[in-house]
């Protein structure tokens, strides 16, 4: 059984993967936009990705006999100077749910929630992960600048990225 403390933290936590996915969405929907299709097919696949977090920890709940209570998303930004303070936004964003997701890890150590310890390291490898992503293209764009060659060939690596479902739901 998990405790009431552990299913609030985790309904929060799924609050804060669908604002995650909806802020990828939104990042995609700028990206477009502005005609840059590649980084928009980045931030769509995220947006997938980010609701794959949020439903696996929804199946991690009704397994577990916890409800899951949706809360209300707020609203997210809508547009963005350039893909570089998009991906200094998404680095920054992924810091703030690893450190989202260290809290879960505190509780569940705490309350000696091996079940739940065990479902939370997939989330802790998948933001070192995450993190290291963001960091690396964040970087891979402070190196283009304004340069319209490299920003046009980061666009296309961009394109190639496919979806693949999270581990945990295949």
């Amino acid at each position: 059984m998990i405790s009431e403390r552990m299913q609030s933290a985790i309904n929060r936590q799924i609050n804060a993967e669908l604002w995650s996915a909806y802020l990828y969405l939104s990042m995609a929907m700028d990206a477009e936009a502005k005609s840059l299709p590649g980084i928009a097919n980045w931030f769509l696949a995220q947006w997938k990705e980010e609701q794959d977090h949020a439903r696996i920890f929804q199946n991690y709940m009704n397994a577990r006999g916890a409800k899951v209570l949706l809360l209300p998303v707020d609203g997210v930004p809508q547009e963005w100077d350039s893909p570089l303070e998009m991906f200094r936004d998404t680095l920054s964003h992924e810091q703030e749910v690893t450190q989202m997701i260290d809290r879960l890890v505190r509780i569940a150590l705490e309350e000696k929630d091996f079940a739940t310890l065990s479902r939370l390291q997939w989330f802790v490898d998948e933001q070192v992960e995450e993190e290291d992503t963001a960091e690396t293209l964040l970087t891979d764009f402070e190196r283009a600048g304004r340069d319209f060659t490299a920003l046009k060939d980061l666009d296309n690596r961009l394109a190639a990225r496919t979806y693949h479902p999270a581990a945990p739901l295949g």
